[in-house]
């Protein structure tokens, strides 16, 4: 109590600015579990929303910088809940067991923990499966049990580093999957639930690029997977005990240019959450009758936010945009109807419009953009214009909920995302459209769209500014060297931006799970040359560039900083050079590299960081600030 007490006062005199609460929640049995403050708590599920809750651990305990938990899971009796702690400035992880009872204690810890589950085997005991990270690769699982026979041992190691493993435990709880995956191809092992120590079973041995998800109900594998034609993805499901690749029937297709986002799974229903020519739709699956319900869903929705549910009777989950918090909605399957969140409605949904538009790229691909602006803005040509843009892996163009994207449409901004080829928008064959050696058409894309918003009048090129972060980077960098003139600033977060000498060296991390997004150039000549048309940091060349914002970190494993600074002073210099060319009165662009301490990726709720790039976004446009920074302090407080 002494401690609890301690935390308790601590929080309440600390400013929240400095002390950023992250949430994560889940429900088992009767109660909830979370955190509060810097404590592992539980209460009952009934008082989740009050003060009345049990201290489980404390994470002070662990003496790091502002931790947080990342992920929750607790034991099937729950004898024992495990839960992931990170810190803002570190990708490192820590796993903690701690036993349920009178007095909670923490039993174990491990370091370098991915991904990690929960089985009970045939004696009642509670084992641990996780995943151990290192330098970025996850190849090793381990399983361990607690108490009085308590053990620790290693069961299976991926030996191809280009590949990863993580775990999943199907909705359930009959089988632990261990899914081992790079780009382009999977493989997946079962875990017997109730027999976690038999030897895990082989679904289908990887074949190169077949991917496929392994979800179960009464005895019988649901399988997401491209296998076939077309290579996008659709259902197939077989028996439980015959699952290898003959023997899947095919049970449901997409659409052409759709993109499943989630699949869950219930006692009678599958739902697909999909993405289909850039609106968001649930297809609920009648597995009785194999009937199927199509929800288009509401226009302003551009992302999913999963809801963790045991409910069988229902299937919530929330829709969220980039200026728009989410909002809760809820399929109840008795009714066959789609249900949303009552009360307050969000003034944003009067005072600002969502477009979506298409772009004509080069080789006359229709390429999507969704567009925001303020409903009463005039003169749309005047204002100043933000282009978001990622385009790799696969991923889609983040368009999660941000304050400070929510105050610059306030302020009159517009905000372009662009769905370029190499991101997932529209499916696999997006992506594969996009990477190896077909990584230009995410540039020609990226400039059509620009180039279009310009010709329906969305600002102008003296008013543009263009955002990414990581890979995002390659387009960005790619474009200021080919076509400068369309931007007036830019803004970087983590970059990629030396494509070549990063693919060339095998030390890093990263690099051979890399290889099927950008090629080896080590061994082909021909992925070397493609390289070297695009990479930002080859194709630097003494111009006028826009005015360029990079935030970096001092230790980050996965975009190394060497590889940022060199693109910052051969840039720089080749600026230099331009200016001594053109001669006086020549307005050289400004350059910044702000490196951040700590070894984290992207830190996109860094109240400093967001503050540096709006006042870099305001300056180098030549527009009046003082008002975003009263609104966004405020959100920012909030």
């Amino acid at each position: 109590m002494d401690a609890f007490e301690k935390v308790r006062t601590k929080l309440e005199t600390q400013p929240q600015e400095e002390y950023e609460i992250i949430n994560a929640e889940v429900k088992h049995g009767g109660f909830v579990y979370y955190q509060e403050g810097c404590c592992l708590v539980r209460s009952k599920d009934e008082e989740a929303d009050n003060d009345n809750y049990e201290v489980l651990f404390n994470l002070e305990e662990l003496k790091l910088d502002q931790p947080f938990i990342d992920c929750i899971r607790v034991a099937p009796d729950e004898k024992y809940v495990a839960a992931k702690i990170r810190t803002e400035d570190s990708e490192a992880s820590t796993c903690i067991v701690v036993k349920l009872s009178d007095q909670p204690v923490m039993e174990a810890s491990f370091p370098n923990v991915s991904s990690f589950e929960w089985v009970k085997d045939e004696e009642e005991e509670d084992v641990l499966f996780y995943t151990f990270q290192r330098n970025l690769r996850c190849h090793d699982v381990y399983r361990a049990t607690f108490g009085d026979n308590k053990r620790n041992e290693r069961f299976y190691t991926e030996k191809d580093p280009s590949y990863f493993v993580f775990l999943y435990l199907t909705k359930d709880s009959r089988f632990l999957t261990i899914n081992i995956m790079n780009k382009t191809t999977s493989e997946v092992w079962l875990i017997d639930g109730l027999s976690p120590w038999d030897p895990p079973v082989l679904i289908q041995k990887r074949i190169h690029g077949v991917l496929y998800y392994v979800e179960h109900r009464d005895d019988e594998l649901y399988i997401l997977t491209n296998v076939g034609e077309p290579t996008e993805f659709k259902l197939m499901r077989t028996a439980a005990d015959s699952p290898a690749i003959m023997n899947w029937d095919l049970f449901f297709t997409m659409k052409r240019n759709t993109k499943v986002v989630d699949l869950d799974m219930f006692k009678d229903h599958c739902v697909l959450f999909l993405k289909h020519s850039n609106l968001l739709y649930v297809n609920v699956i009648g597995l009785a009758d194999d009937s199927v319900r199509s929800l288009k869903l509401p226009p302003w929705a551009c992302g999913f936010i999963m809801d963790t549910n045991s409910d069988p009777k229902n299937c919530p989950f929330q829709l969220c945009s980039p200026i728009r918090p989410p909002k809760y909605y809820t399929y109840k399957f008795a009714e066959g109807k789609l249900f949303e969140e009552t009360g307050h409605e969000d003034p944003i949904t009067k005072t600002s419009r969502v477009l979506r538009l298409e772009a004509k790229s080069k080789d006359g691909k229709s390429v999507p953009m969704t567009i925001f602006h303020k409903t009463d803005s005039e003169d749309l040509q005047k204002k100043p214009l933000l282009v978001h843009v990622y385009g790799a892996y696969g991923m889609d163009l983040k368009m999660n909920f941000r304050p400070e994207r929510r105050v610059l449409v306030d302020d009159g901004w517009i905000l372009a995302y662009c769905h370029v080829r190499g991101g997932g928008e529209l499916g696999l064959q997006w992506h594969a459209d996009g990477r190896l050696t077909k990584k230009l058409n995410g540039l020609a894309d990226l400039e059509a769209c620009i180039k279009t918003l310009h010709g329906q009048g969305f600002s102008q090129p003296s008013l543009t500014a263009l955002t990414a972060f990581s890979a995002g980077g390659v387009l960005v960098g790619a474009l200021c060297n080919s076509n400068p003139e369309l931007l007036r600033a830019v803004t970087l977060e983590a970059p990629f931006l030396d494509v070549l000498n990063t693919m060339m060296d095998t030390t890093l991390p990263l690099t051979l799970e890399e290889l099927e997004e950008w090629g080896n150039p080590s061994s082909d000549e021909k992925h070397k040359n493609y390289i070297k048309r695009y990479c930002p940091y080859q194709n630097i060349k003494p111009q006028h560039y826009p005015s360029i914002h990079i935030t970096a970190y001092e230790n980050d494993e996965r975009v190394p900083l060497k590889g940022i600074v060199n693109y910052t002073d051969k840039l720089k210099e080749a600026i230099m050079e331009h200016a001594k060319d053109t001669g006086e009165g020549y307005q050289a662009p400004n350059v910044v590299l702000d490196i951040q301490p700590g070894g984290n990726h992207v830190i996109e709720d860094s109240h400093k960081k967001i503050t540096a790039q709006i006042k870099f976004l305001y300056e180098e446009l030549g527009l009046d600030s003082t008002s975003v920074f009263e609104n966004l302090k405020k959100y920012l407080k909030f």
